[in-house]
C-alpha cells in the first residue's frame, strides 16, 4: 500500500513510519521537513500537497498543536490554537483525502489520553481530542467506497517525558513504537470509526 503521514518526523510520526515501512510505501509529510511540506490548518496546502503525491492506500495524521495553560487565564485566542492545527487540520486532510484514496483506503487521526482522562491545564486537549474523536465517529458512517476512519488515542511517550512530564505526573508512559502499533491496526485492518486506545 501507498501510505502518507502526516507528522512523520515527530516522536510518534517517526515511528509509524518505522511501523508502516516494514509492509508499504509511506510518503512522509512535514510542515518543513519530510519528502513534501504542508501546512494543514490551510487546506488549500493540503489540496496541493495530494495533487502532487496523487491516489493512496492510507492516510495517517500525527500532528497538531495545543495550548497548555490554566482554565482561568485561557483566552479565546489560545483555545483556537489547538481548534485550527490539532482539530481543523485533521479535518482538512479527511475532507481532502477522500478524493484521493483507493476504494476501501483508510485515514487515521490522533486524539489523546486527556478526552478522557483530564489533566490541571490541559482543558484546550480535552476538548479538541474529544471533538476529533466525534469527527471520527460521525465521518466513519458517512464515508463512501468502503472508505474507512479510526483514531489513535495514545498516553504520554517516553520520548516526550522531558518535554510533557509535569503535565502527566501518575500516568505511565509507553514507547512511540507501542503507540505506533494502534496506527498500524487501524492501516492494515478492517475496522472503521473506531478509537484505539495507547494507553
Amino acid at each position: 500500500m501507498k501510505v502518507i503521514v502526516i507528522g512523520a518526523t515527530g516522536a510518534i510520526g517517526k515511528a509509524v513510519t518505522e511501523e508502516l515501512g516494514k509492509r508499504h510505501e509511506v510518503v512522509t509529510v512535514g510542515a518543513s521537513s519530510g519528502q513534501y511540506q504542508a501546512d494543514f490548518t490551510d487546506i488549500a496546502q493540503v489540496r496541493s500537497l495530494f495533487a502532487k503525491v496523487g491516489k493512496v492506500d492510507a492516510v495517517v495524521v500525527a500532528a497538531g498543536a495545543l495550548h497548555f495553560a490554566p482554565l482561568a487565564s485561557f483566552t479565546p485566542e489560545q483555545f483556537h490554537v489547538g481548534l485550527n492545527s490539532k482539530l481543523m487540520g485533521q479535518v482538512n486532510v479527511a475532507l481532502v483525502a477522500q478524493d484521493y484514496l483507493n476504494d476501501g483506503g483508510s485515514i487515521t487521526l490522533t486524539s489523546g489520553i486527556v478526552a478522557e482522562e483530564p489533566i490541571r491545564n490541559g482543558v484546550s486537549a480535552s476538548m479538541v481530542n474529544s471533538a476529533v474523536e466525534g469527527f471520527v465517529r460521525g465521518a466513519a458512517v458517512e464515508l463512501p467506497r468502503g472508505l474507512r476512519i479510526n483514531v489513535v488515542s495514545p498516553t504520554v511517550l517516553q520520548e516526550s517525558m522531558e518535554s510533557y512530564g509535569p503535565f502527566f505526573i501518575g500516568f505511565e508512559p509507553i514507547a512511540a513504537s507501542r503507540a505506533a502499533l494502534s496506527y498500524a491496526r487501524s492501516v492494515d485492518g478492517v475496522q472503521t470509526g473506531q478509537i484505539y486506545k495507547a494507553w
